[in-house]
């Protein structure tokens, strides 16, 4: 069992003065079960905190991957076309393809538990394998 992170929480953790900081880091810090990040929310995690606080705290967060506190997923050809179907469903939401890959990757491993900030988009959007999601924090 692994929970899914969305870039909403890992911002969080890195930025202390993130008003959801405490909350995100009690969920990350000592995860009660291995914490899973599709690769593309590496790249946008990268992106916000580079262009807000520098490379310095992206590179605590990539030591954090080295030493194995969080599993960085590959996405499969697979949850590519899953990922593009579900932007094309929830075009006018607007889901973007980050998003759809964590539904595509929660799908994949059979999650229905995510760790998101975001409950506009995941609170909306109906997973194949369960009814809806579980959104924590």
């Amino acid at each position: 069992m692994a929970l899914i992170c969305d870039t909403g929480v890992l911002y969080a953790v890195v930025d202390e003065h993130d008003a959801n900081h405490e909350a995100c880091a009690a969920l990350i810090v000592d995860p009660p079960e291995e914490l899973a990040v599709p690769a593309p929310v590496v790249v946008e995690l990268e992106w916000l905190v580079c262009s807000r606080m520098g490379y310095d705290q992206f590179d605590g967060f990539l030591q954090s991957v080295e030493i194995g506190a969080l599993d960085i997923i590959d996405l499969s050809r697979s949850d590519y076309a899953r990922s593009r179907e579900l932007c094309r469903r929830y075009e006018d939401l607007p889901l973007g393809f980050v998003d759809a890959s964590i539904v595509a990757l929660a799908e994949r491993l059979g999650e229905s538990r995510l760790a998101t900030l975001d409950r506009r988009h995941f609170s909306v959007v109906r997973p194949r394998h369960t009814a809806a999601f579980t959104l924590v924090p």
